[in-house]
């Protein structure tokens, strides 16, 4: 019999196989990539074609002596890694370094890991495709090449231990370029009129219709509701239409990302990570695409459940087309392997992804929803002036029953907002007004970038493939170039006229706005990097050249363009560019000069100095200048003389408790109370610059009754406490812990125990 090796990418896809295959065969695993360029050097000839020097890593050698040995003894290797370009790199890099001959190779590939597709794929084996390997190799010498290139340059020029990155640089343009767009923002008002009309008539109930225009000023918005004292209103117009709403397609990766993040907070790193386990335990299609196709299987399996389970007419069979630029590297949409599975077994995260992608495909072949939409025009008197009722009622719920689309802008909405139902009017109806009311609003800033917003944008500028996400968005978070934070509401007055009794009354209210959560905010490193990038690189940092480069990746993909010759037309005006940078003087590090201290006189800057940012009072040469780090969400760009002069007042000295002064401070991990030697965090609504001495001393106590209960023995003479923590008791003695063997009762331990614990531990 013959003996049959497979070889996965990962652990817990080689169990899943390996229960559809049986004992013929042997499933292993090659942890991902086995060899890869070298982390110390280069590992690229320009001068040679662009070859490549790979290297197997140290943590990798035993394996690659195992799985050698397994491929020898084996009569054929099946090379199973994913269907994508770097599916089909590892397959290549695992055939090349095991030396495994051509008439032993088998390459297989599927979409899904059900034994079906996987037993379909052993029926059909193929030959490694070369072309989707060169993609990969393509993409992986250009980007070592901008990273090891211009990074040295960044170390030179701007800061020590930065980096650039074709995409990441990219990616980080396109969060600076949105926060610029909201420091130039300037906030309009108008006054939007709304009222309330009842037919008397036809004995209606007081339904809401709004003036079709904006009143830019309050004295506008006075004069309007003054001369709707005495006004007459009638119905010039009824129109109604019927509408459709249409489902969303099935998940490609950029949408199961952004839609993951809307409705379940989740990362795109972490809607990745638990996709990843959904399908290698075979519960999903792969989750690396940008198709947005379903199988015909798929489309017969849904049709039956919306039949069976809702009715035939909720059914409407339908295939979809994508819209992301150069869409063609997958096969499928991401969907459920088994349509009539809408559960499934698993950790919190993994149910609710599986849910939302269950009800998604479900959704995405199921009837439109029809909507009966009303408009109601009012005209006042005889002016040019409209209000305007809008009413929408669901008459066929069709998909709606099972999933609704969420949009970035707006907070997710667990149920859908009840329809505005309007009275059944005519037109010359006459109406009469109760309450009408013009209301202050506010134009909004751009939004902020979420992940997955951000990811959406990459999509449509072309940058970037679904198997690229996750890792540009760890890669600028992992380099502090971007953080992501949330921002506390703020607050504004706003206006409210109010006609009522045919009098003007005018409020003013107060309202909340701005608040921001999980978005991504530039930081000065990133702005800075980016300026410099953008003068000296701006080809590289250019969208037009990202989305090319993709374009180009397809081709050599599909065996349009051969590889190296793709980087030899990138290489030859980079390398002068690269000379160009390198001629060019240091370009600064923010400094921003602010203004003058009215109190010492002393000029005040900000800039980026060896920790961060900060602002500096003083001149450089004066031995009393003092120096404060930027507060959380100030930029060197944006900060006022007034928040940078707010920031010298700390270390603030607050009294004394117990004899030991007592001081409020802001460090790098937030801001802080010390006493005594010791830190104690404010907590998140504490302000430093208000809090008082009694809420310092309560947090003192606090912390010092946690210590106290965190201590269960202590051996002064040796340095040695047993202590309480979170996974349970241990030993710390010179800086370092030691678990305590299960079973041991922490409280009866001598000294003679701890130190055998302790030097049996070191001794392992």
């Amino acid at each position: 019999m013959e003996k049959n090796l497979v070889i996965v990418e990962s652990p817990a896809k080689a169990r899943t196989i390996a229960k559809a295959l049986g004992e013929n065969f042997t499933v292993t695993s090659s942890f991902g990539h086995i060899r890869d360029l070298s982390k110390k050097k280069l590992g690229i000839d320009p001068d040679k074609g662009f070859t490549p020097e790979y290297v197997i890593p140290p943590d990798k050698k035993d394996l690659i002596k195992n799985l050698t040995k397994a491929a020898e003894e084996a009569s054929l290797i099946w090379l199973a890694s994913d269907e994508d370009r770097e599916g089909e790199a590892i397959a290549w890099h695992l055939k090349e370094t095991l030396n495994i001959p051509d008439e032993k190779t088998r390459r297989i590939a599927f979409h899904e890991i059900t034994k079906d597709a996987i037993l379909e794929a052993i029926e059909n084996p193929r030959d490694i495709d070369m072309n989707l390997v060169m993609a990969q190799q393509a993409r992986r010498v250009l980007d070592r090449l901008v990273g090891y290139k211009v990074s040295p340059i960044l170390w030179k020029k701007v800061k020590p231990r930065l980096s650039a990155g074709r995409v990441q640089s990219v990616a980080v343009r396109l969060v600076v370029e949105r926060e610029r767009e909201i420091m130039k923002f300037q906030s309009t008002s108008s006054f939007r009129v709304e009222g309330l009309f009842t037919c008397p008539e036809r004995n209606t109930d007081p339904f809401k219709a709004e003036l079709n225009r904006r009143l830019n000023t309050d004295k506008e918005a006075e004069d309007f509701l003054n001369g709707c004292i005495g006004a007459e209103y009638s119905v010039t117009n009824v129109e109604k239409k019927q509408g459709r709403k249409c489902p969303a397609p099935p998940f490609t990766t950029s949408t199961l990302q952004q839609e993951a993040s809307r409705k379940l907070g989740f990362s795109v790193g972490q809607t990745m990570s638990v996709a990843q386990r959904l399908y290698e335990s075979g519960r999903i299609t792969y989750m690396r695409t940008d198709s947005t196709q379903l199988s015909k299987t798929a489309l017969a399996s849904a049709k039956k459940i919306i039949t069976n389970t809702y009715g035939a007419e909720y059914g409407k069979t339908r295939q979809y087309t994508a819209r992301s630029k150069g869409a063609q590297e997958a096969h499928e949409a991401i969907r459920p392997t088994f349509m009539d599975l809408a559960k499934v077994e698993g950790n919190v995260a993994e149910k609710k992804l599986y849910d939302l992608i269950w009800k998604r495909t479900l959704a995405s072949q199921m009837a439109d929803a029809l909507v009966d939409k009303t408009q109601i025009s009012i005209n006042k008197g005889k002016s040019a002036d409209i209000f305007t009722a809008t009413g929408e009622v669901i008459v066929f719920d069709g998909f709606l029953k099972v999933y609704r689309e969420s949009s970035d802008d707006e907070p997710e909405k667990t149920s859908a907002k009840p329809a505005e139902i309007l009275p059944p009017l005519e037109s010359g109806d006459k109406l009469e007004a109760g309450q009408i009311k013009a209301v202050q609003r506010f134009t909004q800033s751009p939004f902020r970038y979420t992940e997955a917003s951000l990811v959406k944008k990459m999509e449509e500028l072309g940058i970037g493939r679904p198997s690229t996400y996750a890792p540009i968005i760890s890669t600028i978070l992992q380099r502090q170039y971007v953080i992501k934070g949330d921002r506390p509401a703020k607050t504004r007055k706003y206006l409210e006229l109010v006609l009522q009794d045919n009098q003007v009354i005018r409020r003013e209210n107060t309202e909340k706005y701005g608040e921001e959560r999980g978005k991504l905010f530039p930081e000065d490193i990133g702005i800075l990097v980016n300026d410099y990038l953008m003068e000296y690189f701006s080809s590289i940092v250019d969208y037009n050249f990202t989305a090319k480069v993709e374009e180009d990746f397809d081709r050599i993909a599909s065996g349009r363009l051969v590889w190296n010759k793709m980087l030899e037309e990138f290489y030859r005006p980079f390398s002068k560019t690269l000379d160009q940078a390198l001629e060019t003087s240091r370009p600064g590090n923010g400094e921003r000069y602010l203004g003058i201290d009215p109190v010492s006189g002393k000029p005040v800057s900000v800039r980026l100095g060896r920790f961060g940012a900060m602002a500096q009072l003083g001149e450089s040469d004066d031995p009393e200048k003092r120096y404060a780090g930027l507060g959380k969400g100030q930029l060197l760009e944006s900060i006022t003389l007034e928040e940078a002069l707010q920031l010298f007042k700390l270390p603030r000295e607050m009294g004394l408790y117990q004899d030991s002064p007592v001081l409020v401070s802001k460090g790098r991990f937030g801001p802080y109370v010390k006493w005594q030697g010791k830190y104690v965090s404010l907590g998140k609504s504490d302000d430093p610059y208000s809090v008082t001495l009694e809420r310092c001393v309560a947090l003192i106590e606090q912390a010092r009754e946690q210590e106290t209960k965190k201590h269960i023995l202590e051996f002064p003479e040796e340095d040695i406490r047993v202590l309480k923590g979170r996974y349970g008791p241990y030993i710390s003695h010179a800086k370092k812990n030691y678990r305590i063997p299960k079973g041991t009762d922490p409280e009866s331990l001598t000294l003679e125990d701890c130190r055998k614990i302790i030097q049996k531990k070191d001794n392992d």
